[in-house]
């Protein structure tokens, strides 16, 4: 457990349709606050299942599950070390507005074609940024979407990173947090099943379907990434969150494996 204080709270730009988690930073480490479930739950397994996948490394955020205190009260939550190196990190919402007076994610949604988003979506971050094959980017940032039901993806934590030349390179794959359906107080209650909730969750990138928006990215831009692990691997991860309710690690493992199932062409 680690106590923190008003001095360690960060606000950002990234903003979510779920609200504000508590966020602190010390010491080179960020932390996250559980706020409507079991966020950290979810943004650690996820993390630990990457490393399950053909991703580098430094492609993605590696989470730990952690106890905050803050102001006489204990949550639980995770915590990363900041990837960053001294670059800026700028979603590309914030990057749009700078740019063009108007933010990227309007720019989408006015767009009737679910494709065509996509493409304007990455091409015009290429251009701005001058990232080569962005698309490659959002295929695999997708996959991981859908594999993990991350509901909460769109612009404003979709981002880049930027140094004091003005160059830029792509971010790890990071704030899972919305996945396998963590949140228990507005959305997905424990007393609901699990498999209805499942069908209900619907991501916000460029559109409502999860199947529909990794069709379009895969057909894009190739299908980037392979999944490799089992029941065993995914329950001794969510065994080591030893604080987290039995409960919802139960039902988080069993949104992994029916993902898995229903994904299973991603695996070896």
């Amino acid at each position: 457990m680690i106590a923190l204080s008003d001095e360690d709270i960060r606000t950002n730009d990234r903003k979510s349709s779920k609200g504000n988690q508590l966020k602190f930073y010390r010491d080179g480490i960020w932390y996250k606050a559980d706020y409507l479930g079991y966020e950290g739950l979810a943004e650690y397994m996820i993390s630990k299942l990457l490393a399950h996948t053909d991703l580098e490394k430094d492609e993605y955020v590696d989470y730990e599950v952690e106890q905050i205190e803050y102001n006489g009260q204990v949550f639980n939550g995770c915590k990363s070390r900041d990837f960053t190196e001294g670059w800026q990190l700028i979603t590309l919402e914030r990057l749009f507005k700078q740019t063009y007076g108007e933010g990227l994610n309007k720019m989408i949604w006015s767009i009737q074609d679910h494709e065509e988003r996509l493409k304007v979506l990455t091409e015009q971050v290429e251009r701005v940024t001058g990232i080569p094959e962005f698309g490659i980017y959002m295929s695999k940032t997708l996959t991981v979407d859908a594999m993990f039901l991350n509901e909460d993806r769109h612009t404003h934590n979709l981002a880049v990173l930027m140094n004091g030349k003005g160059q830029f390179r792509t971010a790890p794959i990071f704030d899972n947090a919305a996945g396998l359906l963590s949140d228990t107080t507005l959305e997905y209650p424990m007393d609901q099943d699990m498999y209805t909730l499942i069908d209900k969750v619907k991501p916000k990138t460029f559109c409502t379907d999860f199947v529909e928006q990794l069709d379009i990215a895969e057909r894009l831009y190739g299908r980037r990434i392979t999944f490799d692990f089992s029941y065993n691997d995914v329950k001794d991860i969510a065994d080591r969150a030893d604080f987290y309710d039995e409960a919802q690690k139960e039902r988080a493992i069993k949104v992994i494996m029916e993902m898995r199932r229903r994904y299973q062409y991603l695996f070896n």
